[in-house]
C-alpha cells in the first residue's frame, strides 16, 4: 500500500464514490466508520436510528477520493428506510462481528438486499469487526475469508476499538471502484453508479473540451478557407495565376 495512501485531505477531490455501511445491529459499523474519519474510538456509541452520514477524502495514488459514507442501522425495524439508501451505491462495507455466529449467519440477507438494489457493479468488503477480542471469536478467520471467496467479496478483518486495520476496507473498495473507471468498465457519467466526477476532474474535463472546441474551430476556419481558395481558382481559371 502506497503510504500515502488514507491520508485525509482538504484538497479538492478527483471523483465521489458512495458507500453504505450493512450488517446487523451491534457489529460495530457506527465505531469503525467513527475510527476511521476521527482516528479514534467512540465510546459508549448508541445504535444507529435508520441512516446516519459523514464523508471522508482519502488519498489513492496521485488522486483524491471523496467517500460519501452512509452509516445504516442494522435493527429490522429500519430495514424498509434503510434499503431505501441502498440505491446507487458504488460499494458496500458488509460487517459482521467475530464474537458472534448468529451476525455472520445472517449476512447473506443483507448481502441480497445490497446487490439488488445497489449499483451493478458494485463492489463490497466484507468485515470482521471486534479483533481486538480474539479470546471471545466465535467465527474463524478462514470461515470469514471463505465465504468472501464464495460471493466474490473482498476481506479484511479490523478492530474498530483499537483502530487496527480501520482504513483499509474502505481503501480497499475505493481503489477497485477507482479500478474499474480506468479500465473503461466503470462510467462515471452514466446513472446510478454511485460514482461522479469531483471538481477537479470536471475542471480537466471542462479543459480538454475547450481546447478540442478551440482545434476544432481553427480546423474548421482553416478547411473553410482552403474551399475559398479553390473557389478563387475556379473563378479565374485553372491556366492562369493569381497573383496577390
Amino acid at each position: 500500500m502506497d503510504e500515502t495512501e488514507g491520508t485525509e485531505l482538504l484538497d479538492v477531490y478527483d471523483y465521489l464514490f458512495k458507500l453504505i455501511v450493512i450488517g446487523e445491529a451491534g457489529t460495530g459499523k457506527s465505531c469503525l466508520l467513527y475510527h476511521c474519519i476521527n482516528e479514534a474510538f467512540k465510546e459508549n456509541s448508541a445504535h444507529t436510528i435508520g441512516v446516519e452520514f459523514s464523508s471522508r477524502t482519502m488519498r489513492i495514488g496521485d488522486r483524491n477520493i471523496k467517500l460519501q459514507l452512509w452509516d445504516t442501522a442494522g435493527q429490522e425495524r429500519f430495514r424498509s428506510v434503510t434499503r431505501s439508501y441502498y440505491r446507487g451505491a458504488a460499494g458496500a462495507i458488509l460487517v459482521y462481528d467475530i464474537t458472534s455466529r448468529q451476525s455472520f449467519v445472517n449476512l447473506g440477507k443483507w448481502l441480497t438486499d445490497c446487490r439488488a438494489l445497489a449499483s451493478p457493479h458494485l463492489v463490497t468488503v466484507l468485515v470482521g469487526n471486534k479483533l481486538d477480542r480474539e479470546e471471545d471469536r466465535e467465527v474463524e478467520y478462514v470461515e470469514g475469508s471463505r465465504w468472501a471467496q464464495e460471493n466474490g467479496l473482498l476481506f479484511v478483518e479490523v478492530s474498530s476499538k483499537t483502530g487496527e486495520n480501520v482504513p483499509t476496507p474502505f481503501l480497499l473498495c475505493a481503489r477497485t471502484i477507482l479500478s474499474a473507471i480506468d479500465a473503461g468498465t466503470l462510467d462515471p457519467e452514466a446513472p446510478g453508479t454511485g460514482v461522479s466526477y469531483g471538481e477537479r476532474q470536471l475542471r480537466a474535463v471542462g479543459s480538454s473540451s475547450r481546447l478540442s472546441a478551440a482545434f476544432g474551430t481553427i480546423g474548421s476556419t482553416r478547411k473553410k478557407r482552403r474551399r475559398d481558395s479553390v473557389s478563387l481558382m475556379e473563378m479565374v481559371g485553372s491556366g492562369r495565376r493569381c497573383s496577390c
